[in-house]
Formats: structure tokens, C-alpha cells, sequence
């Protein structure tokens, strides 16, 4: 491969350190078997601990957490009954393998690799990186559209211009992960982390009311900022040490990468034509107040609406409907087998990827049930309270404990209804405004999800990855992210500090402080 980045292979301290973790981090078990064995050691430990009384009181439930021996005859006969249902409803699988459908389609029709022609040609190479970070950041709008869309993509587009797809592939699984909780655009994860914020608050105020855009302004601010910051680690550091990874993957299969025909560009125009028409017709059924695409209080963006609810199938239809037009407008399909037979084709790639998912339920199942992941949060925060700090090291402190929490429970829905309850209510005795505490919480949520394979979708890049680099491994990739996770982490927390003294907005009827000062 020729790759033209013209930065030296970075030497010293940094280099040494991230090769002894890929090299750790590459003699580890396969990641079905890591999820397995970390599955037995809950077992384990959840037996140990279920005669343990303790004192953290469980914000759920206002009760003091009791730990669930997994170990249990009852447990067991529950796990082994309800195996196929924990498999078969692990979210992440469904939103992989119905999107990949559809994506398949459009790659195999040649599709994608037509706009990937034509994007080269209109992208300066120089900028391709902070391009694919800024798309992987708009990503969250189409919830996990970023994981099987964004960041496979990423890494054919940087093959196709000569440059390592592996820092294609890492650039946007840090914008897409690393970068969640950055975002101009409001979507379904605004609302969602508000209804937490708020239900928190209450438990101090009951009549207070959260704006559901109240980090607006601050995940607007920090999209441009991790743009920036990624872009620099990115060039600098992630690309020329790849050049010790050659791709020796199967990139026979990688579309090629000429100027584009004419009648590429034709079907090309068409399939075009019928995507924005589909997105077009979406907007227009999704505009009135009354629409069916609106949730009960009118939303587009909460969690709740269809709309949010039925992201992943219109990602399927919205790739799946333009690959048959071109497909069939340039002759690359010639009869519906031929479309069928590139929809098998995507899957037939996710077969490593399943098999994961599989044992990578079962754990997570394992963990939600035992309650030690909410044990680990509740006492984590409970010792950041009693050390009384100032209000700024607090607010790092939040984000740096729960960034460690990240690394033990993926979620960040699930975190945050474990954390807020105790943090919110903790800082605002503090007079920090739950706004503040939100705002650090998405530091913290988003900058760890790159470097644990504990979070779902890390397998899934692990594979991603291995296309092109065939000795992938877990460390390859911990290694390859570790730059990105500890400069996002204090990068940003410094951001925030910044942000906060200036005294620029969070967000929508937001504040730094509590009792909130009129202005």
C-alpha cells in the first residue's frame, strides 16, 4: 500500500508504551472468550458478595443494593431458559446486521464506491481526517448508524487514497465513540440524558425542570474541538506508527478506486435522486404537529418517537432502495437473485461478529443482573463526595470516575440512571447546577467508550480492522485508541473548565450554578 503521510514513526516513551500494550493486549484470549470467562468470574464474585450487606443505597429503588448470586439454582435455571431471548434481544446484533443488510446492497451494487469516487474528488487528502471525525459526530443523530456505516467506510476511503485504513477506521470510531457526547445537532441522546438529569434534580427539587437542549451549546463547542484534537492525534501520532502494520488483509475484495464512468455517474445521479426523494418524503410525513412519526408530546427527538425508534430500518431502506437503483441502472444487478446474493454476501462478513455478540450478551446480562456494576458506581461516588473537594476538581473528578466506570458498564443511558440520582443531587448541595454535572458526565461517558472491550460495538471494529490487518487484535486496537481516549479526557475536561469560566451558555435555559443566578 502507499501510504504518502510524510510524518516519522513517533520514537521514545509514547511509542514504547503502545507497543507493550498492543503486545499485552494482543496475547489476550480471542473476545468471545474474554466475554465468557469475564461472565464466569460475575458468577463468581456475585456469589461472594450476595452474603455481603451493604450500606449504598440504590438510587433506583431507594433501597440498600443487594447483590444477586448469579450462582443460585434459581438464577441458573432463569439463564438457561432464557438464553436465546438474551442472544436474540441483544440490541447491538439487531442494529448491526438490519442496517448491514441494506448497507451490503449499496456496496455491492457499487453504489457507495461510485460516491466514493467522487467524494475523492472533491476532498484535498489533507483534509479527509477531520472530514470523516466531523461525519462520525453527526452520526449520533442516527443513534449507532456511526459503528456499521461511518467507520467501516472511513477505512476504504483512506485505502483509496493511499493512506493507512486502519487511522481511517480509528479517526472514526473516535469521532463516533470517543466523541459522543459532542454534537451540533440535537438528537435522541439530549432527551433521553435529560429526563435522568431532571428525575435527579427533583429528589432536591421537586418542582425543578430541565431543558432537554440545556449541553447544546456545549456539545456544539466540543464537536469542533474534538474535530481538532483528533485530527492531530490522528496525523501525528496514529498514522505513522501504523506504518509497521502492513495491510495484508483480503483488499482484492475492496472495490477499485478509478475515475468513475460515465454511466456510474448516470446511475450514480438517479439513486441519488431516489435517496434524497426518500429522505425528502420522510421530512414531509415527519413535519405535522399530528405526525405518526412524533411521540406523545409532539418530538421528533426523544427516544420514544417512531421516528428515533426507526432509525436502523430507515438506514436499511435508505441504502437498500438507491443500491437496487444503481445496481439495476448500471448492470451490476441483473436479476433479484443478484441483489439477494449481496445482501448474503454482508452477511456472510458479520459471521465472526455474531458469534461475539453471542457471549458478549450473556455477560452484559450477567453484570445488569448481579447489581455489581451498580455497587461499583454508587460506592464510587460516595467516596468522591466525602473527599469534599472544590468545585472544579470536583467536576473532574465526576468525569474521571465516570470515565473509569465506563470501562465496566457500556450504557450510557444505564449509567447515567445509576450515577445522576447520586451525583446530581450531591453537587447541587454543592451549588453546581445539575446542567454542570450533565455536561461533565458526557466528558467522562464518552471519552473512555474507545479503549474497553466491554462496550458492545468493539468487537465489531476489532473485525472491521482485521479486513486490512489480518493480526488484529484487542491490544492492536486498545493500542491504537489509548492516544485518543487520555487526550479526549483531559483535553476536554480542560475544555469544560475553559468553557465554564468564560461563562459562555451549556446549553438552553442552563446554568453553572444552583440555585441558578438570573442574569
Amino acid at each position: 500500500m502507499n501510504n504518502n503521510n510524510d510524518a516519522t514513526m513517533p520514537t521514545g516513551i509514547v511509542a514504547r508504551f503502545l507497543n507493550f500494550v498492543e503486545r499485552v493486549g494482543n496475547k489476550l484470549p480471542d473476545p468471545a472468550i474474554i466475554f465468557l470467562f469475564a461472565m464466569l468470574l460475575i458468577w463468581f464474585l456475585s456469589w461472594w458478595f450476595s452474603s455481603v450487606t451493604f450500606d449504598a443505597i440504590d438510587p433506583r429503588t431507594g433501597e440498600a443494593i443487594i447483590i444477586n448470586n448469579m450462582l443460585a439454582s434459581d438464577s441458573l435455571a432463569t439463564f438457561l431458559s432464557s438464553m436465546v431471548k438474551t442472544f436474540t434481544g441483544f440490541a447491538p446484533l439487531g442494529v448491526v446486521l438490519v442496517a448491514m443488510l441494506g448497507v451490503g446492497v449499496a456496496e455491492h451494487s457499487g453504489f457507495i464506491n461510485t460516491g466514493l469516487k467522487l467524494m475523492l474528488k472533491v476532498t484535498p487528502r489533507k483534509l479527509l481526517t477531520p472530514s470523516v471525525i466531523l461525519v462520525a459526530i453527526v452520526s449520533h443523530t442516527a443513534t449507532d448508524a456511526g459503528y456499521v456505516l461511518v467507520i467501516p467506510l472511513a477505512g476504504v476511503i483512506f485505502f483509496a487514497a493511499g493512506r493507512h485504513p486502519l487511522a481511517g477506521i480509528a479517526a472514526a470510531f473516535a469521532g463516533v465513540s470517543g466523541g459522543f457526547g459532542a454534537n451540533f445537532i440535537p438528537s435522541g441522546i439530549d432527551p433521553l440524558l435529560q429526563s435522568f438529569t431532571q428525575s435527579a434534580a427533583q429528589i432536591i427539587n421537586p418542582t425543578m425542570s430541565i431543558n432537554p437542549l440545556n449541553n447544546w451549546g456545549f456539545a456544539s463547542a466540543s464537536s469542533l474541538f474534538i474535530v481538532m484534537l483528533g485530527w492531530y492525534i490522528t496525523d501525528k501520532i496514529i498514522e505513522p506508527r501504523l506504518k509497521n502494520s502492513p495491510v495484508d488483509g483480503e483488499t482484492q475484495d475492496l472495490p477499485a478506486f478509478e475515475d468513475a464512468r460515465s454511466d456510474e455517474k448516470r446511475a450514480f445521479l438517479i439513486a441519488s435522486s431516489v435517496m434524497i426523494a426518500g429522505i425528502a418524503l420522510l421530512a414531509y410525513v415527519s413535519a405535522p404537529a399530528d405526525s405518526a412519526m412524533r411521540s406523545s408530546d409532539g418530538s421528533l427527538t426523544n427516544f420514544s418517537s417512531p421516528l428515533m425508534q426507526s432509525i436502523v430500518p430507515l438506514i436499511f431502506l435508505l441504502f437498500w432502495i438507491p443500491g437496487a437503483v444503481y445496481g439495476f441502472t448500471v448492470g451490476t444487478f441483473k436479476t433479484s437473485k443478484d441483489m439477494i446474493d449481496a445482501m448474503s454476501t454482508a452477511m456472510s462478513g458479520m459471521a465472526y461478529y455474531i458469534v461475539m455478540a453471542f457471549f458478549c450478551s450473556l455477560f452484559i446480562a450477567a453484570f445488569s443482573k448481579s447489581n455489581l456494576g451498580a455497587l461499583l458506581a454508587i460506592e464510587g461516588a460516595q467516596v468522591l463526595k466525602a473527599m469534599e473537594l472544590p468545585s472544579s476538581v470536583t467536576v473532574v473528578g465526576i468525569i474521571f470516575l465516570t470515565g473509569f466506570v465506563n470501562l465496566f458498564v457500556g450504557s450510557s443511558s444505564a449509567k447515567w440512571a445509576l450515577l445522576g440520582p447520586v451525583f446530581v443531587p450531591m453537587l447541587m448541595q454543592l451549588g453546581i447546577s445539575p446542567d454542570l454535572t450533565q455536561a461533565a458526565y458526557r466528558v467522562g461517558d464518552s471519552s473512555s467508550n474507545i479503549i474497553t472491550p466491554l462496550m458492545p460495538y468493539f468487537p465489531l471494529v476489532v473485525v472491521y480492522c482485521q479486513k486490512y490487518v489480518k493480526g488484529t487484535g484487542i491490544g492492536t486496537l486498545i493500542a491504537m485508541m489509548l492516544p485518543y481516549s487520555i487526550a479526549f479526557m483531559i483535553g476536554w475536561s480542560i475544555f469544560l473548565l475553559g468553557y465554564w469560566a468564560l461563562g459562555i451558555p451549556l446549553g438552553l435555559d442552563a446554568s453553572y450554578v444552583y440555585p441558578a443566578v438570573a442574569p
